[in-house]
């Protein structure tokens, strides 16, 4: 049987603070750990999705309309719905995110800072790719859109 939850998989979260909001699983704990003793997943995730913006915008009002706001969190698999989208290959996040960068407060805030940043580079090159051709990748797309019902 395929295991449908693997690292580069986009989820959506379901329950807490960022529920509803889409997540990339950035590393995997099967079999818990010593303080979580269940099975869960470190997720970065787009907690504000950047918003709509026109060529007829001024530079100030698309910078702060294409504003991405980060999150990062330890979930539980059962707390998480897996999508079909991979972003392993577009966002690479085993580099930036690790478990030493959570042990502290401070160091959880560099790293959203990290995050915003990474998030925000992709999601501006994405456009800028997306008008350049008409093939731009539908995964980190589906990251950045609002989730609609």
């Amino acid at each position: 049987m395929v295991k449908p939850i693997k690292v580069g998989r986009v989820v959506i979260l379901l329950t807490g603070r960022y529920a509803g909001k889409k997540a990339v699983i950035s590393k995997l704990y099967d079999e818990g750990t010593k303080d979580r003793k269940f099975p869960h997943a470190l997720v970065a995730g787009v907690a504000k999705a950047p918003l709509f913006i026109t060529e007829k915008m001024h530079e100030k009002k698309k910078e702060r309309r294409t504003r991405v706001k980060a999150f990062i969190k330890y979930v539980n698999y059962q707390h998480i719905l897996p999508t079909r989208y991979l972003v392993s290959t577009d966002i690479d996040l085993k580099g930036v995110v690790t478990d030493e960068k959570m042990a502290s407060v401070k160091s959880r805030k560099e790293l959203r800072k990290e995050l915003r940043n990474l998030f925000t580079k992709k999601y501006t090159s994405q456009t800028v790719a997306k008008k350049a051709e008409k093939g731009a990748s539908q995964h980190t797309k589906f990251l950045f859109s609002k989730l609609r019902f």
